[in-house]
């Protein structure tokens, strides 16, 4: 049973205080909304739980392995600058990932092609990301996210950038997983998409 789990942590930037003493725990089949005001620390909490920074005191485990050793296939981040190569295809941004993944050759495409297909962006495997426009790039995230079919998946505001019916396709795509037994972690302005969540966590911000 895979469960991301923290306890106690306390996050400081340049002396100032930005998270303390907050917990989590996210099970199989469970999601996870992250909200607050801007400044809140909700990206800070998302880098965090996901291994790309590190606490000033408590810990992030999954399952039980730190969450440092844990691998890209098995935790995957939607990242709020999405994290794209600009020079690369929507397509080949996804395959990139699948192959650092491990995945064959022979399947890679069939998964990219099948990832960006998901989340409306079919016809759009060859367009450089530079190409496309700032909705579009945000689910080319999502969708090299997807295509890992994580265990854990961590989205900083995955629907920010999306009209009514792109963020409503997103949306469903991203709770496939926790409908597979795997578990999301979303940090959001958006009520609609924390009440969607099972659990809320609401942050403040420090003074």
């Amino acid at each position: 049973m895979t469960i991301l789990e923290a306890h106690g942590l306390r996050f400081e930037r340049a002396g100032r205080v930005i998270l303390d003493d907050v917990d989590v725990v996210v099970g199989p089949g469970e999601s996870l909304a992250v909200v607050g005001p801007s400044g809140s620390g909700k990206t800070s909490l998302l880098a965090l739980l996901a291994g790309l920074a590190q606490p000033s005191s408590g810990t992030v485990r999954v399952g039980d392995q730190p969450v440092e050793s844990i691998s890209h296939s098995d935790l995957a981040v939607v990242l709020q600058g999405y994290g794209l190569v600009s020079l690369l295809t929507a397509a080949e941004n996804v395959e990139a990932a699948l192959r650092a993944a491990g995945h064959q050759a022979e399947s890679v495409l069939e998964m990219s092609s099948s990832a960006l297909a998901a989340v409306g962006l079919a016809g759009h495997e060859d367009q450089l990301i530079e190409e496309l426009s700032g909705g579009q790039q945000q689910r080319v995230a999502v969708a090299r996210a997807l295509a890992l079919r994580p265990q854990i998946l961590v989205a900083d505001e995955p629907t920010a950038e999306q009209d009514a019916a792109s963020r409503a396709l997103v949306l469903d795509r991203l709770f496939e997983v926790p409908h597979r037994d795997g578990s999301l972690v979303l940090a959001t302005h958006d009520p609609e998409v924390a009440e969607r969540c099972d659990v809320v966590l609401t942050l403040h911000p420090h003074a």
